[in-house]
């Protein structure tokens, strides 16, 4: 028996476009009750449009989660407002392709606060309530906490340290005999603006970009079990697998086919 969306009420961050939106409708056209939120609020209001289709309760939320300072507020309208959490994806994230050598203090710190602080804050100050319910924690990741992309340095990082905090707060809450499951999902290269967005170096990976719809059923699939991690697509996960035993022999391959690609 699968798990039971009707009535769960979810909250997606950075549910604007990509993923985050995809993930909202998925969970909407099941049966949940949605909270979005993101900065642009004229398109949060149709990606809301679409939710109210299906779950006429659904809301939206306008904020920057930069704002670290915002969250806590943030998160107690959440939870007033849809009567209690029993999901929460934090999904808010902005890349910055830049090589180190290039890449400014200030940019990292930035991405760090979206792609790491952000998130950790929000579930820190949601995790009395998901405890409560029993709840699930999706932390989207990305293959590159893995895979030592060039260029992605300071992306990398963000992600690599919310992995990390959900492998021990994981354990933590299994210690504590807290029934709250906690997933990472580590998306390969998915068909959304993070690619294509101003300032960042060019993207170059040869790898087809996957349909953005194809990745909600996956992710959707890990509630209500113990599955920790998922690689979307699958063989990202085999690539991690055979990086680990030789870390070395797998960062001299990945910079020569940077090379390659740069001559």
């Amino acid at each position: 028996m699968g798990y039971d969306f009707a009535g769960k009420r979810v909250l997606v961050t950075g549910a604007s476009s990509g993923i985050g939106a995809a993930l909202a409708q998925g969970f909407a056209m099941r049966g949940a009750v949605v909270g979005i939120c993101a900065r642009r609020p004229d398109r949060l209001a149709a990606v809301l449009d679409g939710l109210q289709q299906h779950s006429p309760n659904s809301r939206s939320y306008t904020i920057d989660l930069a704002d670290l300072d915002a969250i806590d507020g943030f998160a107690a309208s959440v939870v007033a407002d849809l009567g209690g959490l029993d999901v929460l994806v934090n999904n808010a994230g902005i890349p910055k392709r830049r090589t180190v050598m290039d890449v400014s203090w200030r940019e990292v710190e930035a991405v760090n606060r979206i792609n790491y602080l952000s998130p950790v804050k929000l579930t820190m100050a949601l995790l009395p309530t998901l405890i409560a319910s029993s709840g699930e924690i999706i932390n989207i990741s990305s293959v590159a906490a893995r895979l030592s992309p060039p260029a992605e340095s300071a992306y990398s990082a963000t992600k690599a340290a919310i992995t990390a905090f959900s492998e021990s707060m994981l354990v933590d809450l299994a210690i504590a005999g807290h029934a709250v499951g906690v997933h990472v999902v580590n998306p390969g290269v998915i068909d959304t603006e993070l690619f294509h967005l101003p300032d960042n170096d060019a993207f170059t990976a040869p790898v087809q970009a996957e349909p953005v719809e194809s990745i909600v059923e996956p992710i959707l699939s890990m509630l209500g079990t113990d599955q920790f991690e998922l690689y979307f697509p699958e063989w990202f996960g085999d690539v991690v697998a055979n990086k680990f035993p030789d870390v070395g022999g797998y960062l001299k391959g990945n910079i020569a086919w940077a090379r390659s690609q740069a001559t």
